[in-house]
């Protein structure tokens, strides 16, 4: 680019901003049109909310929000001590029930868990996390006395069994709807997929494959997205690419033993289900990135040959394996296979109770996820170094709560000795504590706080912070024999499982099917099959890692459309997501289903476990350790999940093993300090790309 280009594109540039104001200027005309609508409206006498919100395009809750008056007549009466949430997306009121449960601590003696470091009251004067000017949410805790007691059940007659059928595949094939090419078999077409709407695909390929196909994997192409420039948002454009008209079909309602129905939707992997108007056809089209990332390089006929051998080499392990649609499907019913028919667990695992679900749900994050910024890291890095850990959750599968909970008060745990508690803290456990960061500390925040936002965690590591947090055994005990300092860590309540095995079989078989295909990937001498053996391996790492994470059970939140005519019968605790002329989208959540795979134990435990080997693993064949807690200070730039990113290479061994550290990228600074997730993963990409080109080089 030359100086008279530069001036232009910035003249352009200043043009799109102008433009950007006026449209915000005339957004904010017509919201404040719409509140002086809904405020007339509100003055006629049998105004309900759940009337005007889909007329509004907004959610009950913010109608009720701009006109008080609204609040329905159960909303509207004096609001009791909030009882103990069952929903993990609803929060506490305030601080009041958080606190409640310390009392019990405040005559609690001091104990030591592991010398030096001991577990206290926290300082006098402390100001929790929830009285902080930026008002994180607060966490639920457990009621006291008998009503939190009664919470540490098993779910009646609901556990996870081992399957008395065998699942049947289905038949399937592989379009790249960019190009129009489909595999079905062993067989390659060229497919006219006109404007790649879903009717024009559902067509297209039951023309050609006339036989029955009840799954279409979306290669490349993404025609959920192909008028994206048109909505706001990505899940906009592909909720109106899934409930477009698509003639001869409707949405699927589920057959037989799938209860899956509906379409899924979701920005980049959603799912489209659809049936005959007949009713005896059924099929669904999905994204293959749900499995794996493919290159541009990377034709049908490659991701067919990728699962071919992802299917045989599972069979080595299952007889009766299917690849299912999705990876977490697939993980779980794999599990389920593994489930011991005789012995101590031949009746299954029992499902927790709803409310220690709700729980969990709302108190166990997942993978860290921080970027550290200036001051506290150089604003010129001297270079970019990430490490991933390879396979990582397969690291921690060794040990899962099992049996009955237990419930650990401050009492409890104080009364017991320094050996006991240990033991403890190092078993599978779920911990209410109070945390306390050393006046002398210099380094990365090592356990998880929750943040303002749904479901956000940060990492406190100012000198001195006090916060209230839950947070695992494993985390636990790495603040607590950090080769550093150790934290000062006050028990406030807690959850106690047996230790347990329920899911070492399984992970032991899907980590020697990613041994196999990884060393095929290594040795084939045919590119095309080493590329494809790749590509299974990595749906082996998504089929144990989102087969984890579906333990985790969710609250489930059902997306559905209204036409417009009908408005009213839009359901009034609904969100409206998205409206046009013909119809209304919205969605609401329905809560916990009776899952009998539902143990968002078994995921907290090897959550906790990842999220603390990325700050500090041993070696043990190598007599050393690996992660954050042994650089310098201020060389940590980010966590990603399972990736560090710092700003000097480390000497850690690599053994291929799953949780060793392995050099992802490597960019040379000087570097401008990333302030934003955008910069790291340009600075990321733009390191990947040296590393690989200095290996081949």
């Amino acid at each position: 680019m030359d100086a008279h280009s530069y001036n232009a594109a910035l003249t352009e540039l200043r043009t799109v901003r102008d433009r950007i104001k006026k449209a915000r200027a005339e957004l904010a005309k017509l919201e404040a049109d719409r509140d002086q609508r809904i405020s007339r409206l509100a003055a006629y006498d049998k105004a309900k909310a759940e009337r005007i919100a889909p007329a509004a395009g907004m959610s009950v809750a913010n109608i009720v929000a701009l006109v008080p008056a609204l609040a329905p007549d159960d909303l509207a009466a004096p609001r009791q001590a909030p009882e103990p949430v069952t929903s993990p997306e609803t929060d506490f009121d305030g601080t009041a029930q958080q606190q409640a449960a310390a009392p019990a601590m405040n005559g609690a003696q001091s104990q030591p868990v592991a010398p030096p470091p001991q577990i206290s009251t926290a300082p006098a004067g402390a100001t929790p996390e929830s009285a902080a000017p930026t008002a994180p949410r607060t966490l639920p805790s457990l009621p006291e006395g008998e009503a939190g007691d009664a919470w540490f059940t098993h779910t009646a007659n609901l556990a996870s069994t081992r399957p008395n059928f065998t699942q049947q595949a289905r038949s399937t094939v592989f379009l790249d709807t960019t190009s129009g090419v489909l595999v079905h078999r062993h067989q390659t077409h060229h497919l006219d997929l006109g404007r790649r709407t879903a009717a024009d695909v559902l067509t297209a390929v039951f023309h050609t494959v006339p036989d029955g196909v009840e799954r279409i994997y979306i290669t490349a192409g993404d025609p959920w997205h192909r008028d994206a420039d048109r909505y706001p948002y990505l899940r906009d454009a592909v909720t109106a690419w899934l409930n477009a008209p698509t003639p001869g079909w409707r949405t699927d309602t589920g057959r037989g033993r799938d209860r899956m129905a509906g379409h899924f939707v979701h920005a980049r992997n959603p799912v489209g289900r659809y049936q005959s108007d007949d009713g005896k056809t059924h099929v669904e089209i999905r994204s293959v990135g749900e499995w794996f990332d493919l290159g541009t390089n990377d034709t049908p006929a490659t991701v067919r040959d990728a699962f071919v051998l992802l299917w045989q080499a599972l069979r080595r392990h299952w007889s009766d394996a299917v690849l299912m649609g999705s990876p977490s499907q697939t993980g779980r019913d794999l599990w389920t296979r593994t489930i011991p028919a005789r012995g101590q667990h031949a009746d299954g695992f029992p499902v927790l109770s709803e409310e220690l679900r709700g729980l969990l749900h709302a108190t166990a994050g997942q993978g860290r996820n921080e970027l550290i910024t200036p001051p506290r890291v150089p604003e010129q890095l001297p270079a970019l170094v990430e490490y991933d850990r390879t396979f990582a959750y397969a690291k921690h599968t060794w040990k899962s709560p099992v049996g009955a909970p237990r419930r650990i008060t401050a009492a409890t745990f104080a009364s017991w000795s320094e050996k006991e508690q240990i033991r403890a803290l190092y078993g599978c456990g779920h911990w209410h504590v109070r945390v306390t960061v050393p006046d002398t500390w210099n380094h990365v925040g090592l356990l998880p706080a929750p943040a303002p936002g749904d479901r956000a965690w940060h990492y406190p590591a100012a000198p001195g912070t006090t916060f209230t947090t839950w947070a695992g055994g494993p985390e636990l005990h790495t603040a607590l024999t950090n080769p550093l300092q150790p934290w000062k860590i006050e028990i406030l309540d807690g959850i106690l499982w047996d230790d347990g095995k329920p899911l070492d079989d399984w992970a032991k078989k899907l980590k020697d099917t990613w041994t196999n295909l990884t060393t095929q990937a290594q040795i084939h001498g045919d590119p095309g099959q080493a590329r494809a053996a790749h590509l299974a391996s990595r749906a082996v790492r998504a089929i144990l890692l989102y087969g984890i994470g579906s333990f985790a059970q969710r609250p489930r939140m059902v997306t559905g459309t209204t036409p417009r005519a009908l408005e009213r019968d839009v359901p009034p605790d609904a969100e409206i997501v998205g409206f046009d002329d013909q119809q209304i989208t919205w969605q609401r959540p329905t809560g916990f289903s009776r899952d009998p795979n539902a143990h968002p134990e078994w995921a907290a435990a090897i959550w906790s476990g990842a999220r603390a080997a990325l700050l500090s693993q041993r070696h043990r064949d190598d007599d050393t350790y690996a992660g954050a807690l042994h650089t310098m200070p201020g060389t940590v730039i980010a966590f990603r999940t399972d990736a560090l990113y710092l700003t000097q290479p480390q000497n850690w061994p690599y053994h291929h093993q799953p949780g060793d550290y392995l050099l992802r990228g490597h960019l040379t600074g000087p570097l401008p300090a990333p302030t934003t997730e955008e910069e790291l993963l340009a600075l990321r990409d733009a390191g990947r790309a040296t590393h690989t080109t200095r290996q081949e080089a």
